[in-house]
């Protein structure tokens, strides 16, 4: 059973975002790791590059595909989860925890608003589903 957290912001691309206070943390939904499957590597930003919303900032690669990771919104990056180099399975085991890509400080705070929540988030991923991805 895919998880939708509620307390963060997605894209219609997979992302998820939370904030915290300055700062927001983001990584990739249970539902794009559960599509990935088995994710064997993933590629982060440098510390300190910036992004704007919607731009590619990382890359995910699993025995399936490799994906494109879209910035959520606008900023720059803070710190990175090195953990991800030799432990990309966190993704696929704790994608809204222990699997987190990268914690940013948002350069445009106003753009969080139009993210999707949750429930439009499940409904677009059910939509998604049923055209068969």
């Amino acid at each position: 059973m895919v998880e939708y957290a509620k307390d963060r912001r997605y894209l219609p691309t997979h992302e998820w975002v939370k904030l915290e206070g300055e700062e927001a943390i983001a990584g990739i939904s249970d539902y794009a790791q559960h599509e990935l499957s088995d994710v064997v590597y993933v590629e982060l930003p440098e510390v300190g590059e910036t992004f704007a919303q919607n731009e590619v900032f990382a890359t995910v690669e699993s025995v399936k595909a490799a994906s494109d990771v879209y910035m959520p919104m606008s900023g720059e990056i803070l710190a990175i989860n090195e953990d991800l180099e030799d432990s990309p399975q966190l993704v696929n085991e704790d994608p809204f925890g222990r699997g987190w890509f990268i914690r940013f400080r948002p350069s445009k705070p106003e753009e969080y608003d139009s993210l999707l929540d949750a429930e439009a988030y499940e409904r677009h991923c059910r939509e998604e589903a049923e055209k068969g991805g």
